[in-house]
């Protein structure tokens, strides 16, 4: 749903079920507004097989669109006027509200493609770090730095980029051009790398990897520090 009221679907390509990893699908980008509402939902929530699809989804439109005010009152509003009474299949709907960050939130970099250049990269962050305050949590960002661009470099395709977004949390994004999706994997003892996704995974809040139109991006989050 747009800030105007307006709301309408989005035709996206069919995927592996959610959970199934490994399988490759077609990732669909768009350009919202500020204040736009994205609704997320299973195919229960308007499929049955004594409701027509085309008009149960003109429903989910409409139902958008009503002033409601929290998201948690439209969730509860929508599933009331479109879910069925008794529905044949597992009902999910996900709604989520599009909001702009300020230009002095995010910081972005262009990797040079070279293991030489981690060290500096590393340093760039840690410089960004302080200017905003989170010298705290620093020593955690060089090590998901480094990590995390010294796979893209050895692993991925360039062009390599590092953005860090100070929001709720600090979220660290590595993209390169590759669309391989990484995993993680127990190294033995004896093995002298395979450690990077472990050491990213127990340094932070979480982590994981998105599809582009150019490759993948790897995120992990930390939390900021207690006022």
């Amino acid at each position: 749903m747009l800030p105007d009221g307006t709301a309408r679907l989005v035709p996206v390509a069919a995927g592996p079920p959610l959970g199934v990893g490994g399988l490759p699908f077609e990732a669909t980008e768009l350009t919202l507004p500020e204040g736009s509402v994205v609704a997320l939902y299973t195919d229960g929530l308007v499929g049955d097989r004594d409701r027509d699809v085309d008009h149960a989804a003109r429903e989910l439109c409409r139902a958008l669109a009503a002033p409601a005010g929290s998201l948690d009152a439209l969730c509860d509003s929508v599933l009331k006027a479109v879910m069925p009474e008794e529905p044949g299949d597992d009902v999910a709907l996900l709604l989520a509200r599009t909001r702009a960050l300020d230009e002095s939130q995010v910081a972005t970099w262009d990797v040079i493609p070279d293991p030489a250049r981690v060290a500096a990269t590393r340093q760039a962050a840690t410089e960004q770090l302080m200017a905003w305050g989170l010298t705290e949590i620093a020593f955690v960002t060089e090590l998901v730095v480094s990590e995390l661009v010294t796979n893209a470099i050895r692993y991925g395709e360039p062009p390599v980029q590092l953005r860090l977004i100070r929001d709720r949390t600090l979220i660290c994004e590595v993209s390169d051009a590759s669309s391989t999706s990484p995993h993680l994997r127990r190294a033995h003892a004896y093995d002298e790398g395979g450690r990077g996704l472990m050491l990213v995974a127990q340094l932070t809040q979480r982590w994981g990897s998105r599809q582009t139109g150019g490759g993948k991006t790897i995120w992990a989050e930390q939390a900021l520090p207690a006022d």
